[in-house]
């Protein structure tokens, strides 16, 4: 028997993922109520799909835009079963350089706009019991880069989030993933980007030519969104779905490395890290 259509709200449709996975989904016949910050954006999405598509106005960073986003959700289509945490951007620059002002905004839209969220669509999961949660982390979630440290700071927030909250919520029958990209071709590293110039000079050779690398390798990345848009469709549809999908093979090699080299670490300094207990009995 066909599984019935879900029910997806996505955040930050305008472009890159959630423009790709909100068009997938409508495209498998799925309903979507998508998320733009101009009223113009909304408007055209709402005519697609013969009446499944419904765009909306939320900002992440306006809580009170968040839950009458979730609600209309909830009035148009009766309930909501994936959730995903999209919208966001890159603060890119060296940690020293990027001001007080710039790291609030970047873990207001990337932390706090899905806490926003959560929030807001948490006790109707609960009530339905039923659910699964994608949060678009990165693979900057899991690794850092010279020049990304805050983008990676607030994705690493997120990844914590997504972990703890599929404790929480496992007994509810509700569900998460992490989706783990790498580099795809949206308008992440361009005009989504916020960029600080290096102008310290012992950063030139580490941010400087990692921010340059990021911008000349815009628009050439090997990531396909919509085959990203696939993968993402796929995973909502399994009986277990993982915690972590990194997407891109440089996210799989990246996330691999990451936590191979970890091991190794852990291994070279757990004595001296198990001498930092009282002994056995004391």
């Amino acid at each position: 028997m066909a599984a019935s259509p879900k029910v997806w709200f996505i955040t930050g449709v305008s472009t890159g993922f959630g423009e790709s996975l909100a068009n997938y989904a409508l495209n498998q016949g799925d309903q979507v109520v998508a998320t733009f910050r101009k009223s113009e954006q909304a408007e055209v999405f709402s005519q697609k799909a013969n009446g499944r598509a419904h765009g909306v106005i939320a900002d992440v960073t306006d809580e009170q835009q968040v839950k009458e986003a979730v609600q209309t959700a909830i009035n148009v289509f009766g309930r909501i079963d994936v959730v995903v945490n999209n919208a966001g951007y890159g603060s890119l620059g060296s940690i020293e350089e990027i001001d007080d002002a710039e790291v609030q905004r970047q873990f207001d839209v990337n932390v706090f706009g899905p806490l926003r969220v959560l929030r807001a669509v948490l006790p109707h999961l609960r009530e339905q019991k039923s659910g699964h949660v994608l949060n678009i982390t990165s693979i900057g979630g899991l690794k850092t880069f010279p020049g990304v440290g805050v983008y990676n700071a607030s994705k690493f927030a997120l990844e914590a989030i997504g972990e703890s909250l599929a404790q929480q919520v496992a007994p509810l029958g509700i569900k998460v993933t992490n989706i783990e990209p790498s580099g795809f071709r949206t308008d992440w590293a361009g005009r989504s980007a916020s960029y600080v110039d290096t102008a310290i000079e012992d950063y030139r050779s580490t941010v400087g030519e990692n921010l340059k690398g990021i911008q000349s390798y815009s628009g050439k990345q090997p990531g396909d969104p919509e085959r990203a848009a696939k993968a993402m469709y796929d995973v909502v549809n399994q009986e277990n779905p993982p915690l972590h999908l990194p997407l891109g093979k440089a996210a799989v090699k990246g996330a691999r490395d990451k936590f191979t080299n970890l091991v190794k670490e852990l291994e070279s300094v757990a004595e001296v890290g198990n001498a930092a207990d009282f002994p056995e009995g004391e």
